[in-house]
């Protein structure tokens, strides 16, 4: 009885153990088991996180306590690593609840013939995750339901559309700010872009007074936008820059392009304006912006552009800036906002977090622009911190989702422009390893070292970018 009893906890812990990386993975990303499988940038954890302990397990017999051990050790070290680590939604703690009756119902059917083994986990795991596919399946329509019913009761409410392969939550941010001058505007928050997001946000957070309504849109396959956008029916729509932003998702560029059009599929469209680089046709109320922008400027200190005879400033960086305030500004217009209005707003706008934010600290600037992971981004980083005079110093995994020709592209910049480079992680080391020089070169093996790494690596008088500073999973 001993033995089955040590047979039955060792199994339960085993169980909740590799029940929590499976859920971490998930949770990473968006509950996607196909993305976990197919597109993790790290697969080789599947292997010595998952697949090795199982077989193990299978083979150890009585030993399998001695193998728990040694696999909740070892994920506790890589736990550590993480500075992303699973958050117990309502949707984690019922996979949980699941998964330890399902292991539990197990155990006591296989108790009586000793024969706890990898079925004992695989079932139970596998059943945890079919429940709770169905739960939740059940509880999101009810969340969309209450969703719908919310929205239908604010028609007098006027929703903005936004999407975009970069650049769609500064959209947003730039509009909401310029809004906020005339209107009770509500913009989805942070980076909110998805279907299941949106309705949350919703049924939570959407004041039943507001005037103008923004939701951001993204997507990582055909019909991510089209759901969202038949969902909240906006009256106006954005579109910023295309471009092969998830690339390995969509396969081509013609599918990236036709996903974001999905957009004006909006039952109650007044105009849409979309970004030259989709390549799509100007029709009665669907315009085209991008090449009316003229003498843009970006400094360290700011920006400054012209359109339509007028010149605009803001208190931003980037160039790339002056193409989404365009879009906004259109927006802004067709809502009957005046130009003056709109230029008060964008001297008081503020940089969208973490993507090109400027700092100043113990002499030195800080850029941090560490949520633009697409290539014309970092370009504009790279640009910007080339005007410093002082030694410059960038921190970055390189870029993820993306091919191996840009990462390439992004080193040998790198190499060009910057005295020091810090590489983050092992997804784009070796790449860089080849096109930086070896005295540039430094190589961060996990981020609780970053403090330690700058004061070795940086003084006074430098300027040090954070280039699409990825989770440590990355």
């Amino acid at each position: 009885m001993n033995a089955q009893l040590s047979n039955i906890i060792s199994n339960i812990v085993f169980v909740l153990a590799i029940g929590y990386y499976f859920m971490t993975n998930m949770q990473w990303y968006s509950y996607k088991i196909k993305r976990v499988i197919f597109h993790h940038t790290r697969p080789i954890w599947h292997f010595v996180y998952f697949l090795f302990p199982l077989i193990l397990y299978f083979i150890a017999g009585d030993l399998s306590i001695i193998v728990t051990i040694i696999y909740v050790i070892s994920l506790y070290f890589w736990v550590r690593e993480q500075d992303k680590t699973l958050i117990f939604t309502g949707r984690v703690k019922r996979f949980f609840y699941a998964l330890v009756f399902f292991a539990l119902f197990i155990d006591i059917l296989l108790v009586a013939k000793l024969n706890i083994n990898t079925l004992s986990v695989i079932i139970p795991l596998f059943l945890a995750h079919l429940s709770s596919l169905i739960v939740e399946k059940i509880l999101f329509k009810g969340f969309e339901l209450k969703a719908k019913k919310k929205l239908s009761s604010m028609s007098e409410t006027i929703v903005v559309g936004i999407t975009a392969s970069y650049g769609k939550t500064s959209i947003k941010n730039f509009l909401a700010h310029i809004l906020e001058a005339k209107f009770r505007t509500y913009a989805t928050p942070r980076s909110v872009n998805t279907f299941g997001g949106v309705l949350k946000d919703i049924n939570e957070d959407l004041p039943m007074n507001t005037e103008v309504y923004i939701v951001e849109m993204g997507a990582r396959g055909e019909g991510d936008i089209k759901e969202i956008s038949t969902f909240v029916n906006p009256h106006y729509a954005i579109v910023g820059k295309v471009g092969p932003a998830h690339i390995e998702y969509f396969k081509t560029m013609e599918n990236i392009r036709n996903t974001k059009m999905e957009i004006v599929q909006s039952s109650r469209l007044k105009e849409a304006w979309i970004h030259e680089s989709a390549n799509v046709k100007e029709q009665d109320n669907i315009h085209i912006f991008g090449n009316d922008v003229q003498n843009i400027n970006s400094t360290l200190d700011g920006l400054s552009f012209e359109f339509d005879n007028e010149v605009y400033k803001a208190n931003i960086l980037g160039s790339f800036n002056a193409i989404n305030l365009v879009g906004a500004i259109k927006v802004a217009r067709a809502l009957g906002m005046d130009k003056e209005s709109i230029q008060k707003q964008l001297l008081s706008l503020k940089q969208t977090p973490h993507r090109l934010n400027r700092m100043d600290a113990g002499g030195k600037i800080i850029l941090d622009d560490s949520f633009n992971g697409n290539i014309d981004g970092m370009r504009e980083s790279f640009r910007l911190a080339s005007t410093h005079r002082g030694r410059k110093v960038v921190i970055t995994p390189g870029l993820v989702e993306a091919d191996d020709a840009m990462n390439r592209e992004v080193a040998t910049l790198a190499n060009t422009i910057f005295d020091v480079v810090v590489v983050t992680g092992e997804l784009n080391f070796h790449t860089f390893k080849e096109l930086v020089d070896g005295d540039k070169l430094v190589k961060l093996e996990s981020k609780s070292k970053m403090q330690e790494m700058l004061l070795e690596h940086t003084k006074a008088g430098d300027l040090i970018l954070f280039a699409n500073d990825a989770p440590s999973f990355i």
